[in-house]
């Protein structure tokens, strides 16, 4: 997932583009990027893999002028990308994923149109959603016909000499919000951005709703639409504590989350409750507050320098940033039985072998790991997250107790059957805890507070709200 903010004001815009930008840094760990509009466009864009986005564009900021803007953190693809099109020259940020993105960058290279931003043969995706976006016979025409070909997911901010075009993927899988201060206008995938700016929430995007923002004010240009299937994940893991979507605060959700935890889990005495931080640390705060149990640290995260582990491109340094960014504390591990709350379990590689591990050696007298969110069992095929279905600790463990892959799972995705008893305890003995226990999808959703068909639930069910896939073989013949 990456992290896209924009703001326009009547005066300079590039300070508060900078830090509205840079509290989006938890979204990716690629590359940063900025695009200002003053008298011409300034774009700059830097790999922030070895480093943080502030200190990347501190001078570049101050010797930018202008007073719109729009930024991203990027998960892998090189941002913003700029376009000198039929309809006028502009910058595009974009967030999401293409399922069909071959398929579409093929359709485009046999129409004679060239691709500049390539890397190891693969093409930039948000300069794809731009080329798809100038086909079109005007900005909101070419952005309408770029959503009727992709299959997936894309929210995008355009920055032009009219203002800024903000479009909300027409399920919105991700969300965007806009605030609003006395001298500006601001979107944001993070709603976590705006109150140290000075920023309110004044509008809530819709899925399918496209607005522009300058200096005169907001205007809707396309209306929203009636299907909403935002990520549940956002306020399970993804999404900032601070954040609201939807008008729903991530933070009062995984404490929900946490209790939820709690009330079905009598069965055993715990010495403390404790988190994996950052994201396990409000679910762990919840399953204190319900179980009556003191909330502790064992484990401390190393702020500076170390991100997520979840969000590197490769294994390694997933592994390295979660073997180096927690700290054991062993006067309050040492002989106490512990539940540790993890967002997920996603391979559980990281939590066996960098946390759980760490607790085993420093003395604990019982491990009870609870995740607030029920057992992966697809790969998202919205955002940029795991990628392989072999790699899901889940699927490892059908595989395992069935012999080989199989096709129907659904009997290891109803939390009440014996292969779904089965196939935890099978996880439990790999990641060697003393016991394990998964958030169900109706806690989860009740957590979260929306009725259940306006969640995107796919990683956990494999069942979409609405049909997400185009009719591609139409898609193809109508574009020839």
């Amino acid at each position: 997932m990456s992290g896209i903010f924009g703001v326009a004001s009547k005066g300079d815009c590039c300070q508060t583009l900078f830090y509205g930008t840079d509290y989006h840094s938890h979204l990716g760990t690629g590359f940063g990027g900025i695009a200002v509009l003053g008298d011409d466009f300034k774009r700059q864009i830097h790999n922030i893999s070895q480093t943080q986005f502030k200190s990347k564009f501190f001078e570049d900021f101050k010797n930018i002028e202008g007073n719109k803007g729009i930024g991203v953190i990027s998960s892998y693809d090189e941002q913003p990308i700029f376009i000198n099109s039929k309809f006028g020259s502009f910058c595009i940020v974009t967030t999401g994923l293409l399922e069909n993105k071959e398929q579409l960058t093929s359709m485009l290279l046999d129409k004679g149109i060239s691709f500049s931003e390539v890397s190891n043969g693969v093409v930039n995706t948000t300069e794809l959603i731009a080329k798809l976006i100038i086909m079109g016979d005007n900005l909101l025409d070419g952005i309408e016909k770029m959503y009727d070909q992709i299959e997936g997911s894309c929210s995008l901010l355009i920055l032009n000499k009219e203002g800024i075009y903000a479009a909300r993927d027409r399920y919105g899988y991700t969300p965007l919000t806009v605030g609003q201060r006395e001298d500006a206008l601001a979107v944001s995938l993070e709603t976590s951005a705006f109150p140290n700016l000075g920023f309110k929430i004044v509008k809530y995007l819709e899925p399918g709703e496209i607005i522009l923002l300058n200096e005169d004010g907001m205007v809707q240009k396309v209306s929203g639409k009636s299907t909403n299937q935002i990520c549940a994940f956002l306020w399970i893991y993804t999404g900032f504590p601070a954040s609201s979507y939807e008008g729903i605060n991530v933070e009062t959700v995984r404490e929900r989350s946490g209790r939820f935890l709690a009330k079905r889990d009598k069965d055993i005495e715990i010495d403390l409750a404790s988190g994996v931080p950052d994201s396990g640390t409000s679910h762990a705060l919840g399953y204190a507050q319900e179980s009556k149990k003191p909330f502790r640290r064992p484990l401390i995260k190393y702020t500076p320098g170390y991100g997520r582990s979840y969000t590197p491109p490769s294994q390694s340094t997933r592994d390295l940033i979660a073997k180096m960014k927690l700290i054991p504390v062993k006067d309050i591990i040492k002989d106490n039985r512990i539940v540790i709350c993890d967002d997920s379990i996603v391979r559980g590689t990281q939590l066996k072998n960098f946390t759980i591990k760490k607790l085993w050696n420093d003395g604990a007298k019982e491990i009870h790991a609870r995740i607030p969110c029920p057992p992966l069992m697809f790969p998202c095929i919205f955002n940029l997250s795991t990628r392989s279905i072999s790699e899901l600790a889940a699927r490892r463990a059908i595989r395992s107790l069935e012999g080989h892959d199989i096709e129907n799972v659904s009997e290891y995705i109803d939390s009440n059957s014996q292969k779904y008893k089965e196939m935890v305890e099978w996880i439990r003995k790999d990641i060697e805890v003393t016991t394990l226990k998964y958030q169900t999808v109706d806690d989860m959703v009740s957590a979260i507070g929306l009725p259940k068909e306006k969640l995107c639930l796919y990683c956990w069910t494999g069942n979409c709200p609405v049909n997400k896939m185009q009719n591609l073989e139409k898609i193809l013949a109508e574009s020839k």
